[in-house]
């Protein structure tokens, strides 16, 4: 398949205008471009029978949907190894289950006060706006919002979570997600940000999407006019490998930087995919070749069907150590573990601190040197 064929543009103003935001749940395409069962896989990909068909029982618990372009990102498309094709193709390993593995790892569920909004920190908001995405990535924490009797959050949830942000009056900052809120058609991010900008309390809005690295064309000139219209926005993207960084995902990147929107980068650790120093450095500099800040690098969460990209926390660990020094700290992300049943983020990274006695510390450099520094007391 030809890398740069992405002959999947969006029209630059979908059908319907600022009148079809009265139901939430239509989305901005039909899915032409996709792949969406292991059938069509097939055709791409050699599968044994027995390959097959573990896949097909795979895709029949996890949905499958991977968009041309970023399966035309795959070097070896018969390698399950491969670090695009293990992130967007199926694998038996999801349908292990073990006891330390939970649908909802988070506990969002618990402490979502009205439908499709989370709120576990005081002063902010998680607004769940589509179960959709351009890619169901197999690593994905909310794999439980996959299942079909789970319905798409409509226009009166949407203002009924919007009606709890306002009357909450120390939630400053609101993040809106999903799936993917770009999958929505763009009338309707016009609606649901909208009702989220004109809030006094609300400072900062969010926006997490893939959509940059697996389906840059959304990124298109409509959206962007819509999204221009909102100072307080600030949108989260998740490169995983260095492979993800390409012209077209580039270009998308600063198609929303030209908008004024900062770009922050949250890749999650996944076990041979990234969890290296070598790879995360090479994408950490790509991704600042671009404008786009490394903010987070997440230990995979202990979500049902995942427990194949999993790491020792330790790696991310000394992942962060072996970056640390060796690259500009702009490139160094955070890592951080999410704890379960809602507990929050963990920050997590090297320990440089040796020893205290009284007005002095013993540090340690990135390059394992030890040196007396000299701080006031108390």
């Amino acid at each position: 398949m030809d890398r740069t064929a992405t002959n999947m543009n969006l029209p630059e103003e979908e059908p319907g205008g600022p009148a079809a935001a009265l139901d939430v749940r239509t989305q901005t395409k039909t899915y032409k471009n996709f792949f969406q069962n292991i059938n069509d896989l097939s055709k791409v990909i050699s599968f044994s029978p027995q390959e097959k068909k573990k896949l097909e029982d795979a895709a029949e618990v996890y949905h499958l949907r991977v968009p041309f372009y970023y399966f035309s990102l795959i070097k070896n498309r018969h390698d399950s190894k491969d670090p695009i094709r293990a992130q967007c193709i199926p694998s038996p390993e999801e349908l292990e289950v073990s006891e330390k593995e939970f649908m909802d790892p988070l506990a969002e569920e618990q402490m979502s006060p009205v439908n499709c909004l989370v709120h576990r920190y005081p002063d902010r908001v998680l607004l769940i706006v589509t179960s959709q995405c351009f890619m169901y990535c197999r690593h994905c924490t909310r794999k439980r919002l996959w299942q079909e009797d789970i319905p798409e959050p409509n226009l009166q949830d949407i203002d009924k979570a919007i009606s709890y942000i306002k009357k909450n009056k120390q939630i400053r900052e609101v993040i809106v997600s999903g799936g993917d809120p770009l999958t929505l058609d763009t009338s309707k991010i016009d609606y649901v940000l909208s009702g989220i900008s004109c809030l006094k309390n609300v400072e900062a809005i969010r926006i997490g999407t893939r959509a940059p690295v697996v389906f840059p064309q959304r990124i298109n000139e409509a959206l962007c006019r819509v999204l221009r219209k909102y100072n307080k926005l600030w949108i989260n993207v998740q490169f995983n490998h260095p492979w993800e960084v390409t012209p077209q995902s580039a270009q998308a990147c600063m198609r929303l930087a030209r908008c004024g929107i900062p770009i922050s980068n949250q890749s999650v650790l996944l076990r041979g995919i990234n969890d290296n120093p070598e790879v995360m450095i090479e994408l950490c500099h790509k991704l600042q070749s671009i404008r786009v800040r490394p903010y987070y690098l997440f230990q995979c969460d202990p979500v049902v069907g995942a427990s194949h990209f999993r790491t020792p926390i330790r790696r991310g660990m000394e992942i962060i150590e072996k970056m640390r020094g060796f690259t500009s700290g702009m490139c160094v992300p955070t890592f951080v573990v999410d704890g379960i049943e809602g507990k929050g983020k963990v920050p997590l990274g090297p320990n440089y601190l040796v020893s205290e006695d009284g007005g002095c510390v013993t540090l340690r450099n990135y390059q394992g040197e030890t040196f007396r520094y000299y701080a006031p007391k108390e």
